[in-house]
């Protein structure tokens, strides 16, 4: 029961955060959403397993993945609020949160490497969640998700091609998606 309460007001919040995204299909927002929904089920799922047999072979790589996604979250975040220069001209799109409301191409920090540490991070938080209690349902979620994380950074970087132009194409010539040298 009280997982149904947890879900009825995280997605309410969730939609809450996403309502300018969900009325613009196609936007990176829209399927961020998509990827949160499928992460908060996936965790509802596994919520009740996280500490059962804590050093079994899928805890052990759950947790590694779990605090690794904290790391490109806290510094694509600080990069963002400290290179990205948010101004007025962005702040006619309602879809984009506040942090990425950026007009400077941020490709310094951990933005050298990848181009998105943030949904790299959600990506790192899914398969975190989804060894906590290998299964069949969760690995399907975990696939939703990451497809739905994989369409958003791809709507992400039209949406920069037609705010940067010329320089975010060649950013993207130089860095990799969610993996330093690897894709």
């Amino acid at each position: 029961m009280w997982k149904s309460m947890a879900f009825a007001v995280a997605t309410s919040l969730l939609v809450y955060i996403s309502r300018a995204s969900l009325r613009k299909p196609g936007s990176h927002g829209f399927y961020r959403f998509f990827a949160w929904e499928c992460i908060l089920v996936l965790f509802l799922l596994n919520v009740h397993l996280w500490f059962i047999d804590p050093f079994s072979w899928h805890q052990l790589i759950a947790w590694t993945l779990l605090f690794a996604s904290l790391v490109p979250l806290a510094l694509g975040v600080r990069s963002l609020r400290t290179r990205g220069q948010p101004a007025e001209e962005r702040a006619g799109d309602p879809s984009l949160l506040a942090f990425e409301k950026t007009t400077a191409l941020v490709a310094t920090g951990i933005y050298a490497y990848i181009r998105h540490p943030l949904y790299g991070s959600l990506l790192l938080l899914v398969w975190g969640i989804f060894f906590k209690a290998p299964a069949l349902l969760g690995g399907l979620l975990t696939l939703v998700a990451t497809a739905f994380l994989i369409a958003t950074a791809r709507a992400d970087e039209q949406e920069c091609i037609r705010f940067f132009g010329a320089d975010y194409q060649e950013y993207m010539q130089r860095t990799k998606r969610f993996i330093p040298l690897l894709f």
